[in-house]
């Protein structure tokens, strides 16, 4: 069984404006007496700017930048249906739920890779020599297994109101790709993955 949670337009705009506090706390952080020359000027830009961006990190959430349609996939559910769903939707990897619809892992391609025997990041090389060396072996491994017998766990989950710096550093700290954001109970409302942050990076160059 798979899912997939309906999307909600709830997206809000906002531009990367350095404001007038912002420029007084840059001044104010710069050491000693300021006489406003040309270099003057870009060194309490940059500050400025600095504090822009960092008030704008910490002022968008997972509710501004996560798919709300998210495939979620049943822990009960054989290898080789998941690995034919992820395929068609293009995509490496869903949260895995039980029958309460609630997250108890994730399972991503590097899950499929780790239990085929090639380990988590080989090149396409490495995976065709070992499909050609060990192809029995590999398929028996897959063969009448779930989801929940490799998906990783426990799953690494955020809140709506988790800011983008807090995700970012999450992705960093744990060396994850996706983060499903789930309710006060504890249901699925929606994913950020690093597609979801690259793109929000661009919006805010384009806003500055």
């Amino acid at each position: 069984m798979a899912m997939t949670i309906p999307t909600k337009d709830l997206s809000r705009s906002s531009g990367l404006d350095i404001s007038e506090q912002d420029i007084i706390k840059a001044m104010k952080a710069i050491q000693g007496y300021i006489d406003i020359t040309p270099g003057d000027f870009r060194e309490i830009y940059q500050a400025a700017y600095s504090l822009a961006v960092q008030r704008l990190f910490n002022s968008f959430t997972a509710t501004d930048l996560m798919t709300r349609s998210v495939l979620l996939v049943d822990q009960e559910m054989e290898l080789d249906q998941a690995a034919a769903l992820l395929a068609k939707k293009h995509i490496s990897g869903a949260p895995v739920v039980d029958h309460q619809e609630k997250i108890v892992g994730i399972v991503s391609e590097k899950d499929f890779l780790k239990e085929m025997g090639v380990g988590t990041e080989p090149s396409i090389m490495q995976i065709a020599t070992h499909c050609l060396e060990n192809k029995s072996r590999m398929v028996g491994k897959l063969h009448s297994r779930t989801v929940g017998d490799i998906m990783t766990r426990p799953p690494v989950i955020g809140a709506p109101e988790m800011t983008i710096g807090a995700i970012s550093t999450l992705f960093i700290n744990r060396k994850i790709n996706r983060l499903p954001i789930v309710n006060k109970n504890g249901l699925t409302v929606g994913i950020v993955t690093r597609t979801d942050l690259a793109h929000s990076y661009s919006a805010f160059d384009g806003r500055m």
